[in-house]
């Protein structure tokens, strides 16, 4: 049994501490550019830690985009060991952006990888993709059960091509992003404060009166700030569900670095925002 509280619990706990908002850590080679560093290992690191060090202390959560880690290959994902291990240290939650899916044995192995409390990629909750049929997500829900970690479904995303398969109507007149909405909330059925297994809808996706985001758990939501959502679109997008919902901002905060000063100031002014608008709803 883990020592860890449930992942919904500590969420809900650190969303009413510090507020909703997650910021990205999404290396990638222009923002590289962006700050005066070279597209290397050396200035991934440089630019991780200094993310890290900078809101690690002030924000709910924190989530780096792994694909960015893993182009510099071993090095690379050593960069992003330590970003994981240091940002968990200075008291914010990770949620590892790998968008992870598979069947069987290989959905167990990449469980094993970021859900596993020994593994050095250990995170409090990965983002998985359910496509392959959502109980090909087994494996990672049950050992997210026993480490005390959570799990982000793709449900609802805001990408264009998206829809095709999201918005797709089953036999049972019911749509594909809905059903994943629903065994959702079948995962987290009776968990106080906030069921750990949660979805991720985009902030630009627009009207989802037809969806019942009602899955008590969270919603991470991409797309405020870079994206052209604003904190003032949530309760639009969101309804009832608002007070669940973790909104993620990248380049509306990693823009402002290199300078340490400007990255916290982007990221209290974002967090400011959503939660006076969570508040006001």
């Amino acid at each position: 049994m883990s020592a860890l509280e449930p992942f919904g619990a500590r969420l809900r706990r650190a969303m009413d501490e510090r507020g909703p908002l997650c910021v990205g850590i999404d290396p990638h080679a222009s923002l590289l550019l962006e700050w005066g560093l070279n597209d290397d290992v050396a200035g991934l690191e440089r630019f991780s830690r200094t993310v890290v060090e900078a809101v690690a202390d002030r924000v709910a959560v924190m989530k780096p985009q792994s694909a960015f880690f893993e182009r510099f290959g071993s090095r690379g994902v050593a960069v992003l060991e330590t970003v994981v291990r240091e940002a968990r240290a200075a008291g914010t939650l990770v949620v590892m952006d790998a968008k992870r899916g598979d069947i069987g044995s290989t959905m167990g192995g990449y469980a094993e990888a970021y859900l596993h409390e020994d593994a050095p990629l250990f995170s409090d909750a990965l983002t998985v993709s359910p496509y392959l049929g959502y109980g090909s997500l087994g494996p990672a829900v049950a050992l997210a059960r026993e480490s005390g970690a959570g799990l982000f479904v793709l449900a609802l995303t805001s990408n264009p091509e998206g829809g095709e398969v999201q918005h797709a109507v089953r036999a049972d007149g019911r749509s594909v992003g809905a059903t994943m909405l629903a065994h959702l909330a079948a995962e987290n059925a009776g968990e106080r404060p906030l069921g750990s297994f949660g979805a991720v809808v985009g902030a630009t996706v627009g009207d989802l009166a037809s969806y019942d985001l009602d899955v008590n758990g969270p919603l991470l939501a991409p797309g405020v700030g870079a994206q052209g959502a604003t904190a003032a679109d949530l309760p639009r997008v969101f309804g009832p569900a608002l007070r669940n919902v973790v909104p993620n901002v990248s380049r509306g905060v990693l823009r402002e670095g290199p300078d340490p000063v400007a990255l916290r100031d982007a990221a209290r002014r974002f967090a400011d925002g959503i939660r006076d608008v969570v508040a006001g709803a």
